[in-house]
């Protein structure tokens, strides 16, 4: 680990990246609020996004006059409420016209509601994930968490698609071949703890090509995961163990406190995108900083030009 030297280097650099391509055309859902409105003026104003503001004029207009915000030269949909809203920018994204989603003042299951339609949504053959992007004080790389907004209890199959588009990502941020720690409470497999099993049967489809791209390890605990010393007290010998690129959480619960505890008690700078719908959709929270929600942006921006993959078939 480097020094802590607060000067938020890895989020200058994502941010330089993201600034030399075309600004993003990016469907805004439900901006009615000062926040997402500002988000998506500020995102604007750096070159990341060109946003079409979608829902209730009236709404949207008075969000914009209260943060004092020029929307005068978006585009802005009419959406009747939240929920014709995120069906609207939904339709915008299948028609090519928005290459982006951001989230508004609505509830994430409102949106998402939209999104995995089998109908008119925007699902592909992969399974839906969200991925933290971490930049902590004192380290020398960002860490991925996944998933901690999306799969609340995800099978092994769910979680093979958590890590494959973890690393997509992790490729995207000019990680060659991201080493994923599998994380549990302990480091040995045991029939009495499933987050163990699906850790080891994630290595072994790893090994299969049945996941590309990374080096995978696990079960893991988090300590041994990030910590050298922590692996080397307890004699693993691995690759991944002490130098962990992306760190898979057994479930939402425990990834949803992970992702905080490093936010809000380790300091870090964070961006969170989810991955595996026909086009990244920036999803943060209420609580998120505007560093927060303008890396968020940054990610998404240079994901989108990762190929659209194959579309999920109706059932």
């Amino acid at each position: 680990m480097a020094e802590p030297n607060g000067d938020h280097a890895w989020y200058q650099a994502v941010l330089a990246r993201a600034r030399r391509l075309a600004p993003a055309p990016t469907a805004v859902v439900h901006p009615c609020d000062s926040l997402s409105v500002t988000a998506a003026c500020e995102a604007a104003r750096l070159g990341l996004i060109a946003p079409i503001l979608v829902g209730a004029r009236a709404k949207v207009e008075a969000a914009a006059a209260a943060a004092r915000a020029d929307i005068s030269g978006f585009r802005l949909v009419d959406a009747a409420h939240s929920h014709a809203a995120a069906a609207r920018a939904v339709e915008l994204v299948r028609t090519g016209e928005a290459s982006l989603l951001m989230k508004g003042a609505l509830h994430t299951d409102e949106l998402m509601h939209e999104v995995m339609s089998d109908a008119t949504g925007l699902r592909t053959e992969r399974r839906i994930s969200h991925v933290y992007l971490m930049d902590l004080p004192g380290a020398d790389r960002p860490i991925l968490v996944t998933d901690a907004a999306i799969n609340i209890q995800p099978s092994l199959d769910d979680k093979r698609d958590i890590v494959q588009n973890a690393i997509d990502l992790a490729h995207v941020m000019e990680i060659a071949e991201p080493k994923v720690a599998i994380l549990s409470a302990v480091e040995t497999v045991s029939a009495k703890l499933q987050s163990t099993i699906d850790a080891a049967a994630l290595c072994k489809m790893a090994d299969r090509r049945q996941i590309v791209g990374g080096v995978l390890d696990g079960p893991l605990a988090f300590d041994n995961a990030i910590s050298e010393d922590a692996a080397r007290e307890k004699g693993i010998v691995s690759q991944v163990a002490g130098h962990a690129d992306i760190l898979v959480v057994p479930d939402l619960v425990s990834g949803n406190i992970l992702a905080k505890m490093l936010t809000f008690v380790a300091h870090a700078d964070a961006a969170g995108v989810v991955l595996g719908a026909r086009v990244p959709i920036i999803l943060t929270s209420r609580a998120d900083d505007e560093r927060t929600r303008i890396a968020s942006c940054a990610v998404a921006v240079l994901m989108s030009k990762r190929p659209i993959l194959a579309v999920k078939p109706p059932r």
